[in-house]
């Protein structure tokens, strides 16, 4: 390589690199837009989370062929990136497989990053026809239609792209390594168990034109990680990055334990307390923005809830084990997440756009994106937290929004009301007399 390749290389780096880190500051940013809430006990259950599930997959293989695809996948996209570190000392200080003087090791890690490449190319055929000929019924819903859609397969396509790009990379430097006498700096090393099948399409080639099409295939390669990296900001795929805060700040408690509001747990307390004064004066401070009850917007929601939106992977596990969608209600979990997501970028945008201040644009999350229909249709079953791999909670979203509906709009359906009506005259659901609750034992 010349040193004007060494410069352009490292401008191509910097710019790749710098462009990833401001996208990665808005997510962050965004994220800092929920209310705060304390995620930082029982640090051991925490990261045996992340151990098991983000790193483990744990939840992954409850559906085994999916599961074991993506885990090969997976395993493939972060073992073949190791080799990244070896490109990036090559492409700034104009080296040659810097790592080769590793030997035995350095043979072992190329061939597996081959098998690996070999087995990520399976998998993702695999991807392309459950998504697209065999369309299973969670990929081919009516919340995933457009973007969403597209999105899925342009992932899959980089994916292709990128490990045939590898193996024609080693597949040329192969052919110039075993040319009589040596070749320019192309020394003998590595293993190539699968390349060694294509470096015959170079036969009958000029030397040049396969060093040509090597260098060709290497800026190919680099670029098209740097792409699919700077992509993941604006794809579902951002769970590649966030599955692990996302499973270490995920609810430890029970499911189906809810949480209290503050404000209203206080009030309950002072009249459950005897020796309280209900006359005595509150300090009141008159700057203070009174607090909202439940969630209209995304900046009513917690943080980990907003975490959660961005790191949902669409993979529709939630949705296709909702009893209400499965009985053809309007709810989908999915939908939710992605709708919160999307919300969620709207606000950024409205940031970005008015010099860091959000400028009221007369939407919310509520209504303009989800529907009372949709939250009143969930049964708090839990199905969808339990079946999501990286501990996604779209219920959580779900009940601050109805407690919004019901405690700032008194907007609950009208069985719900006659419900809570009940436990405030009767102390019960059902519509009797509180004198009268034993009168079945006389029957």
């Amino acid at each position: 390589m010349s040193y004007l390749d060494n410069i352009l290389f490292a401008i191509l780096l910097a710019i790749g690199f710098g462009y990833f880190y401001i996208n990665v500051k808005k997510i962050i940013r965004n994220i800092n837009l929920g209310a705060a809430i304390n995620r930082k006990d029982n640090a051991k259950a925490r990261w045996k989370n992340m151990a098991m599930i983000a790193l483990g997959q744990s939840k992954m293989v409850k559906k085994p062929v999916a599961g074991v695809l993506h885990i090969i996948v997976y395993v493939g996209f972060v073992i073949i990136n190791i080799e990244l570190l070896e490109i990036i000392i090559d492409g700034l200080f104009g080296t040659h497989r810097v790592f080769a003087f590793l030997g035995t090791l350095y043979n072992v890690l190329i061939a597996s990053f081959e098998i690996l490449a070999l087995l990520v190319l399976v998998a993702v055929f695999t991807f392309w026809i459950r998504r697209n000929i065999i369309k299973l019924q969670r990929f081919s819903s009516t919340d995933l239609k457009g973007s969403p859609e597209r999105d899925a397969n342009y992932i899959l396509y980089f994916e292709v792209v990128l490990m045939v790009l590898f193996l024609l990379m080693n597949a040329s430097d192969l052919h110039l390594q075993n040319i009589p006498g040596g070749f320019s700096h192309f020394i003998k090393a590595g293993s190539f168990p699968i390349s060694q099948f294509i470096e015959p399409l170079f036969n009958g080639m000029s030397n040049e034109l396969v060093m040509l099409l090597t260098e060709i295939f290497w800026w190919l390669h680099i670029t098209g990680i740097l792409i699919f990296m700077n992509y993941l900001y604006f794809s579902k795929h951002l769970h590649i990055l966030l599955a692990f805060p996302n499973t270490y700040f995920a609810n430890l408690n029970p499911q189906g334990q809810f949480d209290n509001l503050e404000s209203v747990t206080k009030e309950v307390k002072m009249m459950m307390d005897p020796n309280a004064d209900p006359f005595a004066a509150v300090p009141v401070n008159e700057n203070e923005v009174p607090g909202k009850f439940g969630a209209s917007d995304v900046q009513d929601l917690n943080w980990v809830q907003l975490l959660n939106a961005y790191t949902c992977t669409e993979c529709g596990r939630c949705t296709s084990s909702c009893p209400a969608n499965i009985t053809g209600k309007k709810l989908s979990p999915r939908k939710i997440m992605m709708d919160t997501r999307d919300r969620l970028e709207e606000v950024g945008r409205n940031i970005d756009a008015n010099k860091g201040i959000f400028v009221p644009d007369n939407k919310s999350l509520l209504n303009d994106y989800i529907t009372p229909e949709e939250l009143w249709a969930c049964t708090s079953c839990n199905a969808c937290v339990e079946e999501c791999p990286v501990n996604i909670s779209p219920l959580s979203i779900i009940m601050d929004m109805r407690r919004y509906l019901v405690m700032e709009q008194s907007a609950a359906p009208m069985p719900i009301n006659a419900m809570m009506s009940n436990i405030e005259n009767n102390g019960a659901p059902w519509q009797y007399n509180q004198q009268d609750r034993l009168n079945w034992k006389n029957e």
